[in-house]
């Protein structure tokens, strides 16, 4: 379901419903012309009369009022407002199982307010760069952390409606931050991550190596005029690759190699192991019309590697399994697509394409759900410059398809023609892939 319908979790954030920021705040009198016309809008549908019912009581509980007019009172009353904000950590505190003083909720309160902003400064550094300066921030909203604060402007009339939707945006997602904070405590997920790096170094790289000691490598590569995908590929040392100077078509590309040790012989992977920043989870549940945190956080662990053939790929998934047994762990593995030697990647997430050629699966061990993400030398090429599948086009993809950047920037409020952007990013990220 699309993140941009009325039935969507987040339809509250919309601006084409009945919650959109409007040009003044939602403060009107009962029998104005506004509030009759609002009122109509909700006439015969009652999900979204329930839903306002909702969101009016989530208001008033927060703030610890009973009326509209109430919220006015608080606006201009600092003492009365001091009070409802202490009043209100309280209670969030409680929700997402904070344990300690109200400085421990206002420390928690600053990270999720912290997260937010990066949940927009990420877009406006990348996939948005161009448009940075149209999507900025009001500043009183940037360093605002203080959700009755944030809520309070959504009721005063000094802040303009690209405020006041920012302000309502900001709470949004600190909500999301919240919950996702909460399932991580619950889940001990950092605890789990340094689990699964211990357990990478005292049983499946190879016990030569100290840790973090890499061998330098250069992938030389030479690309199809058609698609830019890879038509070969040499591994040169740094003295080789210092002699090379790439030509239209050909690309070289850096990876730090370590090994693992499969019979006595040492094989050389390229490895990164994925755990997501705050924002990037954020943006998940934005992406898959979710507000359970177990979606965007029970996956989180994860690992990329990078072989030189299909059979070492092979020898590493056996390894890894053995490696687990020798840890006194069982290892499943679940949820496996294979695309290395052929076939279609049937992948459901919006903007993926079938044409990406991985190992992909889920090992299952020592308390832990760790994707895996397999490539060798020619499908990990591909996966940053072919054409139709380089990571960079299946972020901006995904992030339009999907519609979070029309979500998070209205066109009715940030006056971007977001088709056209989306085309425009397209372009600029395959011509820097292949011009690089």
């Amino acid at each position: 379901m699309s993140i941009l319908t009325q039935h969507s979790v987040f339809s509250t954030m919309l601006q084409d419903g009945p919650f959109a920021v409007d040009n003044d705040p939602p403060l009107a009198h009962p029998f104005s012309r506004e509030t009759k016309a609002w009122v109509k809008t909700l006439h015969d549908n009652q999900l979204l009369k329930t839903k306002y019912r909702s969101v009016r009581n989530q208001i008033f509980d927060l703030l610890g009022v009973n009326t509209f007019d109430e919220i006015l009172v608080l606006i201009h009353d600092k003492r009365r407002r001091t009070r409802a904000a202490e009043r209100a950590y309280l209670l969030l505190g409680n929700m997402f199982g904070i344990k300690g003083a109200s400085q421990e909720v206002i420390r928690h309160l600053h990270e999720y307010a912290r997260t937010s902003d990066d949940v927009i400064s990420s877009l406006r550094a990348k996939v948005l760069a161009p448009y940075s300066a149209h999507i900025e921030t009001t500043n009183e909203i940037v360093t605002a952390w203080d959700p009755v604060e944030l809520l309070l402007a959504l009721f005063d009339e000094r802040y303009h409606k690209k405020a006041r939707f920012e302000a309502k945006r900001k709470l949004a997602l600190m909500g999301l931050a919240g919950s996702i904070d909460q399932r991580e405590r619950e889940t001990r997920i950092a605890e789990k991550f340094l689990n699964f790096l211990a357990f990478l170094n005292a049983f499946v790289w190879s016990p030569d190596y100290k840790i973090g000691d890499l061998d330098i490598r250069y992938l030389h590569s030479t690309h199809s005029a058609e698609d830019f995908s890879c038509t070969t590929v040499d591994v040169l040392s740094e003295d080789e690759a210092r002699l090379v100077t790439p030509a239209a078509g050909e690309k070289l590309t850096l990876v730090k190699r370590r090994r693992f040790r499969d019979n006595d012989v040492d094989i050389p992977i390229y490895v990164t192991i994925r755990k997501k920043e705050p924002a990037a989870k954020v943006l998940k549940l934005l992406r898959k019309n979710e507000k359970n945190p177990a979606t965007a956080v029970d996956d989180e662990l994860g690992l990329m590697a990078v072989l030189n053939s299909v059979n070492d790929v092979k020898r590493f998934v056996r390894h890894l399994t053995r490696s687990a047994a020798r840890a006194e762990s069982f290892m499943t593995l679940e949820d496996i697509s294979d695309t290395l030697t052929g076939g279609e990647y049937q992948g459901s997430a919006t903007g993926s394409s079938g044409k990406t050629s991985m190992l992909k699966f889920f090992a299952r061990t020592g308390g832990m759900r760790i994707e895996f993400i397999i490539h060798t030398n020619r499908s990990y090429l591909n996966y940053i410059y072919q054409r139709d599948v380089a990571h960079d086009e299946y972020e901006v993809k995904r992030i339009f398809d999907t519609g979070v950047v029309e979500f998070l920037f209205p066109p009715d409020i940030y006056r971007l023609d977001l088709q056209t952007i989306r085309d425009q990013q397209l372009a600029r990220f395959r011509k820097r892939i292949e011009e690089n």
